[in-house]
Formats: structure tokens, sequence, C-alpha cells
């Protein structure tokens, strides 16, 4: 964002009193006419909640449809999430992807090429991510869960990679990702079978961290995202993204080149102010106020 972008978002944050939400919206007429049903959020919240931005992806029509005009304002949204030193966690709500049954094959190459670039681009964002799954996570969708640190899901949620019962693969990172989180076994039941799951079979699958029953606001998972952001929020920002780092990178390679990330990670964190901050806070007997540097 341009400094004249930022200064236009500063003001509008300061009018709204729980957050600054900006709407991604299309440009082409076709488009503007699309945008109440293909909808993109990015909401930075504020109070006690300030430093969790919160990416909601709707599409009312199909609910929780992730189509390309929506992959495109997700790119756009995570430029500015990696490039606000604030933000210390984002909560994904969920989305479902369906537009691909009404591509050409040379369409379906090129979005799934998008589709593997932003799900990567998410899964690479340094700061702690954590997806909600009140509705439908099906395909993308769940590739997309995947990519992030932490899931939470709704008793009724339905969760799967499918596409084998549509004669294609996961396109998205699924086969990838999916084996890494539990298991190649479990996986490769999951995505030969097209299983559908709720939420509660996902928990017991392991790809899930926690399922909650839903609520009467549809939003129960989401809730439960927030209270894990906001146990998340109070630790030092800098310690979060070099813990995050040295797992990332750690889990893809044998234990002792694993150790060595984490002794070069650790390191980045040795001569920062939130470092003393947290020394002097705890001989203090006080709770620490970490700035991120």
């Amino acid at each position: 964002m341009g400094l004249c972008g930022l200064r236009k978002a500063q003001t509008l944050a300061r009018t709204l009193p729980t957050s600054f939400t900006k709407k991604y919206s299309s440009t082409t007429s076709q488009q503007q006419e699309q945008s109440p049903d293909d909808e993109f959020t990015l909401s930075l919240l504020d109070g006690d909640k300030e430093g969790i931005a919160v990416m909601s992806m709707r599409r009312f029509r199909y609910k929780n449809a992730m189509g390309r005009n929506l992959i495109k304002r997700f790119l756009d949204s995570m430029e500015e999430v990696k490039f606000n030193s604030k933000i210390r966690v984002v909560v994904l709500r969920s989305a479902d992807l369906k537009e691909r049954l009404t591509m050409s094959p040379q369409e379906v190459g090129a979005f799934l090429s998008k589709l593997r670039r932003s799900v990567s681009e998410f899964h690479n964002l340094p700061i702690p991510t954590i997806a909600a799954l009140d509705g439908s996570a099906l395909g993308g969708g769940l590739e997309l869960a995947l990519a992030c640190d932490l899931r939470t899901a709704a008793s009724n949620a339905k969760i799967g990679l499918v596409e084998t019962g549509l004669a294609i693969i996961p396109g998205g990172g699924g086969t990838q990702r999916l084996p890494r989180i539990i298991g190649p076994s479990k996986a490769k039941e999951l995505i030969f079978t097209s299983r559908v799951m709720d939420g509660w079979q996902a928990l017991e699958m392991g790809v899930v961290n926690h399922c909650v029953e839903q609520n009467d606001g549809g939003d129960a998972a989401y809730q439960r995202a927030m209270k894990l952001a906001e146990e998340i929020l109070p630790n030092g920002p800098v310690a979060l993204r070099m813990a995050k780092a040295a797992i990332n990178r750690g889990v893809e390679v044998e234990l002792e080149s694993g150790m060595k990330f984490e002794e070069a990670y650790y390191a980045q964190v040795i001569p920062t102010k939130d470092r003393m901050e947290g020394l002097l806070a705890f001989k203090e007997k006080r709770k620490p106020k970490y700035q991120g540097h």
C-alpha cells in the first residue's frame, strides 16, 4: 500500500468503532454486478483485539464458493497483511471452490496456477494463521485451510478433498499438505474415498485442531478461532514469526538440519527489545508490552 493509500486507510479506521473493514470490489461492470454474491473483506480489528486481521470470503448465492475474482482480491489482501507490522494473527473464514465446474480445460490450468500461488503465499505468511470452518470447506476451500497453521471447525461443517469423485485430483496443494498434517495413510483414505466429513470426524482424523458445536449464529468455528487468536496475541511478535519459520522449515528436513534452523531463528530474537521487555516484565511481575522489535 502506498503512502496515500495508507493515510486513507488510517482515516477510515478512525471512523469505525470496532474494526477497519476493506472490501475488495471488482473493476468491470460485469464483475461489479457480481460483487454482492462474490465478496471478500479484510478487517483489521482494534480495541483489545488489535493485531488480529480477519479475512472473510463470502458468496451469498453459493455460500463460501471460491472463484477467480475472489482469488485476485485474496492475493491483494495478503500483500497488505504481509507488510503491516501491527498485524500479529490472521483469522481466515473458509471458502469452498465451485467455479472450476464451468471452466474449459485451458481455463482450469490457468485458474489452478493462481490457486496454487495464492495458497502457497498464504502458507508462507510469516505470522500465525487460523482457518475457521463454519460452512463447506471442500476441494480448494480445504486446501486453503490446510495452508493455515491452525484450523477450527463447527460440528456441522462439510470438510473434504472431493476431487477424485469428479475424476480429478486436488490441485491446490492438497496431495502434499494433507499427508504432512495427518500422515500419508489417512490422507490417502480421505482423497481416495472423496469423503466429506463433519467437524467431529475431521477432528478425529487430525484435519482440524478444534471442533465446537455450531451455534444459532452459524459462526461457532469463527468464535473458537478468535479465542485462539486472543491467546496468541499477547506473545512476542518476533518470537511468533521465528517460531513459525523454524517449525515450517524444520519439518521439511531431518532432525539434525531442523535443529540448525531452530538455532538460526533463535539467534534472531536475542537482540530484540521485546526479549528484554519479557525478562523485565517477569522480574517486575507484570504483563509484558511487546512492540515487535
